[in-house]
């Protein structure tokens, strides 16, 4: 165990803002107070706490209990959890180059820290113990302790001596290997920037997009425009620049960018894997599963299994359709830069979907506002106001407060939308305060995306995709936000990994609903509402474009899972090779569709939390498609909106991780999933 500490290095002066709990509304951290330097003193001081936490549960000679050991491990030291919270959703929002240096050092001390919990045999002696005595009669208490003893033997707490040194060992390397990943992926995200000098080589912009270009290359002291990449392979300006060689300079530097992590990846992927087998398992995918819904990894190939011939077959339509219109403007040697212009020129013509028409309609404000937060009114009945005298973690951010139907505040809700090269790429929710009962804690919840921002003065336009994605992440933040459990370890998204997109992909369903849709979507300038021809066009066109979003991200999916399914003596020294050799192997080699993510920059999988684990999105889909089948089954039979909602709220929503959330959903459904729904909706059939 951990040495003694004494009482003056748990201490941490009161002037710092992690010292106690936030005063400020909701325990809203107070960010205008907190400062980089603030945030070294109070990990050192929670470290140290929590340190001496296990030392003391370890060293007790009392008679294991729920109260004296899984309690207290679950909550651990609150500095501790405090000032994580916060620096972990400060680097994503805000990664300066000051805080990029306390990651590096902190990553390696809180990944020992977490093995001086998982490997302790005298910490597992009595958490086996209470495990081994029966159920527990408290439910939310019973799902803690069975996660709690899972958790402890995936992490190696039944290793000898000698394993669980090495075990540790490997810790240390993956700690510090996929923080320099995701540090580099950043850094190759801003420096793959496409600079252009001549507007003419940007036709097709509209003047939203400029001006955001202009005013990119003016922030990074350039003259003309720069086109800032999205974390993805496809960037999005590729659906309007006119000019082919623009599109082509965009797509490669996206493609191409950074070779600095390839390396790394690899490494991450044999260190995995050893760390897999040391722990009893083939490999990291079959340890990584263990603790999901999935369980084996034949459940996951089969799912692949079953969904690549059919999105192959319809990306090749697609493809045969895109060639036929490029080449009526004299392109006979298709590329994937054309891909995503010709497919909404095909919209535009086969569909009546105009692009540049849509454009007016597509306001982030008015989508937020008038859309998310009023599909969030008409479900579950909440209502938001903004905060403007409350300060986030960045001068572009903001604060909205929630509350219930009856007028009580629920919690806090930040809205971080704006791409900058301090941030990372992607979008995701983070709880910067989890809900808890038993603490009276009540949820800070935070999205982050990555849209351009406009020029001073100029609204700020979405696309459609985007639409999705801030529905998508609110859905995220509902989980969070709706949260009622006792415990904070259980609450909001704490739920398997491969079931966490559920619920925020169940709230996608919204956005183009009516009743919804006509109150966001309505023109800049004049207010009126999007024409019903142009709405019926972009629901019509729903499945135009389904076959190559669905093998891009079965492309990246796979790449993820075949990493993972390596033994250490088959990781592959040349890891470009290898990601071409399995695309092909898996049969989703295609020339003009490049995987959402490569194994340069996908970050989901070598620094984040899903690794072996970005079969998710598909695997819950399955459930959020059932879902939305449930809640058109429920309003055809004539059940109000809010009902239904406050039903969906109540048995799966609130729930967050104190039950299993497969068997929350066949008690709230009546019956398992039915992957037809999927099916239909991807056009698998």
């Amino acid at each position: 165990m951990a040495p003694s500490h004494s009482s003056a290095s748990l201490a941490l002066p009161a002037d710092n803002p992690f010292a106690s709990p936030s005063a400020l509304p909701y325990g809203l951290p107070d960010f205008a107070a907190i400062r980089p330097e603030h945030y070294m003193p109070a990990f050192n001081a929670g470290i140290a706490q929590q340190e001496a936490l296990l030392e003391r549960i370890a060293a007790d000679p009392a008679k294991p209990t729920f109260e004296n050991t899984v309690e207290l491990l679950d909550e651990g030291s609150a500095l501790l959890a405090r000032v994580s919270r916060v620096f972990f959703h400060e680097m994503g929002g805000n990664g300066t180059e000051e805080l990029i240096r306390i990651e590096s050092e902190i990553s390696p001390r809180l990944a020992a820290l977490a093995d001086a919990t998982w490997l302790s045999p005298e910490l597992f002696a009595r958490v086996d113990a209470l495990h081994a005595a029966g159920p527990r009669s408290d439910r939310e208490e019973q799902q803690i302790l069975e996660r709690m003893h899972q958790r402890f033997v995936l992490r190696g707490a039944r290793l000898d001596e000698a394993g669980r040194a090495q075990l540790a060992e490997l810790n240390q390397e993956l700690s510090t290997l996929e923080t320099t990943f995701a540090q580099q992926v950043r850094a190759d995200l801003k420096a793959a920037a496409v600079h252009v000098r001549d507007e003419a080589d940007l036709a097709g912009l509209d003047a939203a997009q400029l001006a955001t270009a202009r005013t990119a290359a003016q922030d990074a002291g350039l003259d003309g425009f720069l086109l800032t990449l999205e974390l993805p392979t496809v960037q999005g300006l590729l659906g309007s620049l006119t000019v082919r060689a623009t599109r082509e300079k965009l797509h490669r530097a996206s493609l191409q960018r950074g070779e600095e992590t390839w390396g790394p990846a690899r490494r991450i992927a044999d260190a995995r894997a050893r760390k897999a087998q040391l722990l009893g398992f083939e490999d990291f995918a079959s340890l990584a599963v263990a603790d999901r819904t999935a369980k084996t990894p034949s459940a996951v190939d089969e799912l692949f299994a079953s969904a690549v011939p059919a999105a192959m077959r319809n990306v090749d339509r697609e493809a045969a359709r895109i060639a036929e219109r490029a080449a009526a403007d004299g392109i006979t040697d298709l590329e994937p830069w054309d891909w995503a212009y010709y497919e909404n020129r095909v919209r535009a013509e086969d569909f009546a979907v105009d692009e540049a028409a849509l454009q007016p309609y597509l306001v982030l404000d008015r989508v937020l506002v008038d859309g998310v937060f009023r599909a969030a009114r008409e479900v579950y009945g909440l209502t938001f106001t903004e905060r403007d005298d409350l300060t986030a973690h960045h001068e572009l951010a903001r604060i909205w407060e929630v509350f219930d139907a009856d007028g009580t505040g629920i919690g806090l809700f930040i809205g971080d939308f704006f791409t900058r090269d301090t941030k990372r790429g992607g979008a995701w929710m983070n709880a910067v305060v989890p809900q808890s009962r038993r603490h009276g804690m009540r949820p800070v919840i935070a999205n982050t995306l990555n849209i351009s921002r406009p020029a001073p003065g100029q609204p700020a336009y979405v696309s459609l995709d985007q639409v999705r994605t801030l529905f998508h992440e609110f859905g995220h933040a509902l989980h969070g936000l709706l949260s009622d459990v006792d415990r904070a370890s259980v609450s909001g998204t704490s739920v398997a990994r491969d079931v966490v997109e559920f619920p925020s992909q169940v709230n996608e369903m919204w956005a183009l609903r009516d009743g919804i849709v006509e109150h966001w979507a309505r023109h800049v300038d004049t207010d009126e509402p999007i024409p019903s021809e142009l709405l019926q066009a972009v629901r019509t066109s729903a499945l135009w474009g389904e076959g190559f979003s669905t093998v891009e991200y079965l492309a990246a999916a796979v790449l993820d899972w075949r990493w993972h399914r390596l033994a250490p003596e088959q990781i592959p020294s040349d890891p470009h090779a290898f990601e071409a050799q399995q695309l092909e192997q898996e049969h989703l080699a295609h020339p003009l569709v490049a995987p959402r993510y490569r194994t340069g920059y996908f970050n989901h999988t070598f620094s984040g939390s899903y690794a072996a684990g970005y079969y998710s999105y598909f695997w819950a889909e399955v459930f959020d498609a059932d879902a939305v089948a449930w809640f058109e089954e429920q309003l055809t039979a004539g059940h109000p909106l809010r009902e239904i909602g406050d039903r969906f709220r109540r048995e799966l929503l609130a729930l967050g991780g104190s039950v299993d959330m497969v068997d929350a959903y066949r008690a709230l459904r009546g019956k398992d999933r039915d992957v037809r729904h999927l099916v239909e909706r991807r056009g698998l059939l």
